[in-house]
């Protein structure tokens, strides 16, 4: 049974850092950390001034499994967590977020500098304040109560800081895993705050396939007035966007677990061809984010679009080539019943005073590499879902009830 006279002293305590996780979220806003694939240099500033900050606060124990990227400046890409050491050795609590975060976009949709964090209606502002540093700064903080109040934790608590989540992973959790020590128990507690509900009802126990694809499309440009002199790439690639849609009759198997409980298979970016209005582009080139049910072959999937984009060549004289962005074939999902689905429920509804279902998502987050290697790990956060958009922002009481249920699952005996 957990103590909870203990627990409400840690609550109180969790309280009083609402102002220190603010000004941590502005600190950390402050650092741009976009990995190489998205136009930044990665996150070894933002994971330097992170570990140096966690040293001034108390932590003591680190570990670094960093990835070696020669895209970024620094030469790595930085992964590493600090550990508390628990009563009971053998029982540990990770949890998991990421340090990198996507750009901001379209600049002139933001109300302010999206790198300078500020606070307006009980939110913090800026990019990267929920996606993913809400729950970071709510670990961080659900541990540095148990250093304050001089108390050793039920369980032994992980908090690692990962890159490259918002890309391939490649450098991130998956490079963690693949190297020869392992890093994690079968019967470790393991939550990844990156994905949930407004109301902190939805665990995340499964993860639908992940399918990114480019398409590029050749044919051969010319004068505008002159169609019979060319081949338009774009009214091939338009019809091909057509075509491809249709995938969402192909594969149209329904499961309740997920919402939207399809798969989906969506155009998404779209790069620039010709510069002018009066020439019929030779090139063009788009993108598709696909999001599919785990009992799908990815296989299956790429068979089916290359038949698709076979037809369009044929009809249109032209050339196409598929490239491969990201490809995650998702596995089994953590079982409903799995202890860190159970005790995720009895903390949130300690806090929240809700009662928290398992269920399935579209989103990819880091739990899933951890499933591929057998680790039932669940996905959990209050979260406006907020993420990737102008303005992004926190509620801070996000930041403070997220961080108790964190500590909840640290005082499990």
């Amino acid at each position: 049974m957990i103590d909870e006279a203990l627990f409400e002293k840690i609550c109180r305590r969790i309280d009083s850092y609402r102002q220190d996780m603010i000004d941590l979220q502005t600190a950390l806003t402050a650092i741009p950390a976009v990995g190489p694939a998205n136009g930044g240099d990665g996150e070894t500033p933002k994971g330097a001034f992170l570990e140096k900050r966690l040293m001034e606060m108390g932590f003591t124990d680190f570990r670094h499994f960093d990835a070696p990227d020669s895209q970024v400046s620094s030469g790595f890409r930085p992964n590493f967590f600090t550990a508390l050491a628990g009563q009971n050795p053998a029982r540990r609590v990770w949890i998991i977020t990421h340090l990198d975060i996507v750009p901001p976009g379209e600049i002139k949709l933001w109300s302010a500098d999206p790198y300078k964090a500020y606070v307006k209606d009980n939110r913090v502002y800026g990019r990267g304040t929920e996606d993913n540093q809400q729950d970071m700064v709510a670990s961080i903080f659900a541990a540095k109560a148990f250093l304050d109040e001089g108390l050793v934790p039920s369980s032994t608590i992980g908090l690692f800081f990962v890159a490259d989540e918002e890309t391939s992973g490649d450098k991130g959790l998956y490079y963690v895993l693949d190297l020869p020590e392992k890093v994690f128990r079968d019967d470790d507690l393991i939550v990844v705050p990156d994905s949930g509900n407004a109301d902190g009802t939805l665990i995340e126990v499964a993860e639908k396939s992940i399918l990114w694809l480019g398409f590029t499309t050749t044919g051969r440009q010319c004068h505008g007035s002159k169609p019979q002199l060319g081949i338009n790439a774009f009214e091939a690639a338009s019809y091909l966007v057509t075509k491809l849609t249709k995938l969402r009759k192909e594969f149209d198997a329904s499961d309740p677990l997920f919402d939207p409980p399809e798969s989906t298979f969506e155009p998404t970016k779209k790069e620039a061809n010709v510069g002018n209005i009066n020439t019929i582009p030779g090139e063009d080139v788009f993108y598709m984010d696909c999001r599919i049910l785990p009992h799908y072959d990815l296989d299956d999937v790429l068979a089916k679009i290359r038949k698709i984009v076979r037809k369009v060549e044929k009809k249109f004289n032209v050339s196409i080539d598929i490239s491969q962005h990201q490809t995650v074939q998702s596995l089994s999902p953590t079982p409903v019943d799995a202890p860190v689905v159970a005790a995720l429920q009895e903390a949130i509804e300690k806090v929240y005073k809700v009662r928290a279902y398992p269920g399935g998502v579209g989103a990819g987050t880091v739990a899933g590499y951890l499933r591929r290697y057998g680790y039932r790990a669940a996905v959990w956060s209050k979260t406006e879902m907020n993420a990737h958009q102008p303005d992004e922002n926190c509620l801070i009481d996000n930041m403070l009830g997220n961080a108790k249920v964190f500590a909840r699952l640290f005082l499990r005996p």
